[in-house]
This record gives structure tokens, C-alpha cells and sequence, in this order.
């Protein structure tokens, strides 16, 4: 019974993020997280940044503690639930764990903000200046002296690689977790792993680079990164083309999307922008700034138009029907397994 009620905790969660996203009135679990990395990663920086060694092991201690706290935050909250039977307040809590692990409207919004501004009559220098503030918000690039045609490639491949990041890992994971508490509630639930996910993106965000002290640093928070969102980028791959009017060139698409993802460093990015570009028909890659260096990124789609804020608003609409694609086989494989169980 309680791993019913779980799965329709979920399901609600993912409504509640859909309309109403993050409430301001509640502290992001991505918040409290990020101050414990920002904390630790500054006081191995400050105090041992020419040290390798001590900053590979402080790296990974960083990475093992914050999604251990994660995971066992979550675990402790699950099994209140579980052991009290189905109490309300736990249930609640698990419920706004969810949808605070999965970002959907937060992101599309936030993309869609700053195409709305682009699309404003007259762009002075005002409110150019707040259109870079919003972009790099969502960036870890410089933005700093782009053109409207960089701005909005750079919006898009936030969107196209944080699609996965912030909303279908966290989904994959979260139903795993609820697959997972069917055979034991001692296993991995859906908040534990939701919780573990969310600072795994976490940490690769903010210390997960290959320049300066965080080559180092940061290694095996990429690392762990990529491991976790294999799965699910390729799952996008193969299932993003069935909600998309290009579904009759399915083989064709999966291939050349593989083999433009590939050219990238990151085993997944790649495969996401990829998937989306072909889809919506968009180029993307090229030069970007990263710590005052140019740095060329592989041309995904070489043949594609140049991004517009009608492929933004494409790409939005994909992902909106990727997440429903996704619930309804995530129902029929949860109904399927119990009633073979």
C-alpha cells in the first residue's frame, strides 16, 4: 500500500511542478546543499590550491559527503513515512522533495523569459544588459559580450542539456527509487535517490570543470555525473523523436544525434543537445568564452538553422510531451511489475 501511495505522490509532484514549480516560501534542497559545497570546495581552494593530491581526496570527499547527507535525508524521511504508515506530514514532505528535485517549469520559464526580452520591440542597453544578467543565470559561460545570436544559442543549449540534468534524470531516478521500495523499504526510495541525483547535478555544476584547481577538485564529481546521467540521455535519444513530427526518420536521427553527441568531452551533453538540435533543426556548438578563454565546441547539426525563439518555444513544447510520454510508460511498467509481483 505505501508504495502505491508513493507512486501517486510522485505522479502529483510532477503536476505540482508542472504549474506551480519551486514556492518561494520553502528552502531548495539545492540551496542547502550548495552552501555545504561552496564551504568545503573554498576551504580546500584557499588552503591547499597548489596541492593536487589533497585536492583530488578533498574532491571526493566533497562529492561522497554531500550526496551521502543527500541520500540519507531522504532515506530517513521515506522510512518515517513508511514505518508510520503513510503519516501526512512525511507524505507532504516527500511530496515537495520531489518536485523540488524535478525542474521543469523553472527552466523553461526561465528560457522563456529571456526569449520574450529578446523579442521586446527595442533591446537598449538596459535591457541588454538584463537579458546577459538572465542568460547567465542558466550558463556557465561568459556572456558577457555576446551577440543576440550567441545569447540565444547559449539559451538552447542550456535548455537542450539541462533537460536531462533537471528534469528526466531526476524522474528516471525517482521512479527507480519507487520500483526499488516494492521489494524492500530498506532499498533506495524515490526521495533518497531523487535527493542523491539533485546533488550529484549539483556538484558537477558548481565544481565539475577541467580548468584551474578544478580539474582536480571537481573529478570525481563529473565523474559520478556522468555515470548516473548515462542512462537517462540516452533514453531521451531513443524516445524524444516518438513525440516529434520527424518519428518517420526515427533511425536516422538516433544515428546522426549519437554521432555528433560523441564529439563532445561529456559522454551525455553531447547526446541531449544533439537529439534536440536534429529534431527541431537547429545548429548548435561553436565558440563560447569559459574563464576568459575561447573555447571551439564540435558543430552538432552542421546543416541546421541558426536558433530562433520559434525553436526555443519547439524545443520547450518537445519537452512537455517527452514528460508525458515518459509518465505513461512509467505507469504501465509500474502496474505491469505489481501485478507480477
Amino acid at each position: 500500500m505505501a508504495e502505491i501511495n508513493l507512486f501517486l505522490i510522485f505522479l502529483g509532484s510532477i503536476g505540482f511542478d508542472l504549474l506551480i514549480g519551486d514556492p518561494r516560501f520553502l528552502i531548495h534542497p539545492v540551496q542547502i546543499v550548495g552552501f555545504y559545497i561552496k564551504k568545503i570546495s573554498d576551504y580546500f581552494t584557499n588552503n591547499f590550491g597548489e596541492n593536487k593530491r589533497i585536492l583530488f581526496w578533498g574532491g571526493f570527499f566533497i562529492a561522497i559527503s554531500s550526496i551521502g547527507i543527500s541520500f540519507s535525508l531522504g532515506k530517513l524521511i521515506e522510512l518515517s513515512y513508511v514505518l508510520s504508515r503513510n503519516n501526512f506530514f512525511s507524505g507532504l514532505l516527500i511530496f515537495f522533495g520531489l518536485s523540488s528535485c524535478i525542474a521543469t517549469k523553472g527552466l523553461i520559464s526561465s528560457v522563456k523569459e529571456i526569449v520574450e526580452l529578446l523579442e521586446s520591440k527595442e533591446i537598449n542597453d538596459q535591457n541588454e544588459r538584463i537579458i546577459k544578467d538572465r542568460v547567465q543565470r542558466i550558463v556557465s559561460r561568459d556572456v558577457s559580450s555576446s551577440s543576440k545570436k550567441h545569447l540565444l544559442r547559449s539559451s538552447t543549449e542550456s535548455l537542450t542539456e539541462n533537460s536531462v540534468d533537471g528534469i528526466f534524470g531526476p524522474i528516471f531516478w525517482i521512479f527507480i527509487g519507487i520500483l526499488f521500495m516494492k521489494f524492500s523499504v530498506f532499498l533506495p526510495g524515490p526521495l533518497s535517490l531523487g535527493f542523491s541525483y539533485k546533488a550529484i547535478s549539483t556538484l558537477d555544476s558548481m565544481i565539475g570543470y577541467k580548468y584551474d584547481n578544478f580539474r582536480y577538485l571537481g573529478f570525481f564529481s563529473a565523474k559520478i555525473e556522468d555515470f548516473f546521467t548515462f542512462l537517462p540521455s540516452r533514453l531521451v535519444l531513443i524516445s524524444l523523436p516518438l513525440v516529434s513530427a520527424k518519428v518517420n526518420e526515427y533511425g536516422s536521427i538516433i544515428k546522426k544525434s549519437y554521432l555528433d553527441g560523441k564529439k563532445y568531452d561529456s559522454p551525455n551533453a553531447g547526446i541531449s543537445e544533439a537529439i534536440f538540435a536534429y529534431i527541431s533543426g537547429i545548429k548548435l556548438g561553436g565558440e563560447s568564452k569559459y574563464n576568459n578563454e575561447i573555447i571551439e565546441k564540435p558543430i552538432i547539426n552542421a546543416n541546421g538553422d541558426d536558433c530562433t525563439e520559434e525553436k526555443i518555444n519547439l524545443i520547450c513544447q518537445l519537452i512537455f510531451k517527452l514528460q508525458f510520454l515518459w509518465i505513461i510508460i512509467f505507469v504501465l511498467i509500474y502496474f505491469l511489475i505489481s501485478s507480477l509481483i
